[in-house]
């Protein structure tokens, strides 16, 4: 009997670190593959570089209705970041007079309330088709008033030279980064997301970010 009870014993202990190891192993991420997951940057950096934090940064377009159908999720996502992780949005300023990419940077300078303001150009866009894909700057600074700013006002903000110049670390951001499309993520200016879905390439993001902290860098 006692033998008995002893191979039961190992063997249940056996499955019982059989299953623990599994489980760890199903838990475990799988890694990640250059050219499947991601694309390294060469001698690229962070848009805002912020000190002590790991930047992640989405290129986006108003226009752009895979960025508005990504936007929900990166909602969610968002608010399970790390303190230690910073997101950014990059307008896709290919073009250095992009009115929507002046807008963005405008509205920023101005110190309106972004985050509502991001939202509701998303929807005044695609949802409410209030607002054009093609929106001219005078377009731009009357939907701009709604925050308590002046069209006068928003249209000085968008043609200043600190404005201009985010413009262009935008458009050379993007070009650094190889960016042909929107959306698109890049993690701490040296990776550009690839990800067949957009919860791919979310989950991409955070596992690039996580191994950046614990490589230091």
């Amino acid at each position: 009997m006692n033998i008995i009870r002893h191979a039961a014993f190992t063997l249940f202990t056996s499955l019982a670190l059989l299953f623990a190891a599994t489980s760890q192993a199903q838990d475990r991420p799988a890694a990640l593959v250059e050219g499947r997951d991601y694309a390294p940057i060469s001698n690229g950096i962070p848009f805002a570089n912020a000190k002590g934090k790991v930047e992640i940064a989405e290129v986006f377009g108003y226009w752009c209705h895979h960025c508005n159908n990504f936007q929900p999720l990166v909602d969610k996502w968002k608010l399970g970041l790390p303190k230690d992780v910073d997101f950014v949005y990059v307008p896709a300023a290919f073009d250095p007079e992009d009115p929507f990419s002046k807008a963005y940077f405008a509205a920023r300078q101005l110190k309106l309330p972004l985050d509502k303001v991001h939202h509701d150009l998303f929807r005044a866009i695609h949802t409410d088709g209030s607002l054009p894909k093609n929106a001219s700057e005078d377009e731009l600074a009357q939907f701009h008033t709604r925050y308590g700013v002046t069209a006068a006002k928003f249209l000085a903000a968008m043609n200043s030279k600190p404005v201009a110049a985010q413009v262009r670390w935008a458009n050379k951001f993007i070009e650094t980064s190889q960016i042909e499309g929107t959306p698109t993520v890049i993690v701490a200016g040296k990776y550009r997301v690839l990800g067949r879905s957009h919860q791919e390439v979310l989950r991409i993001a955070s596992q690039l970010a996580a191994q950046l902290k614990s490589q230091g860098r």
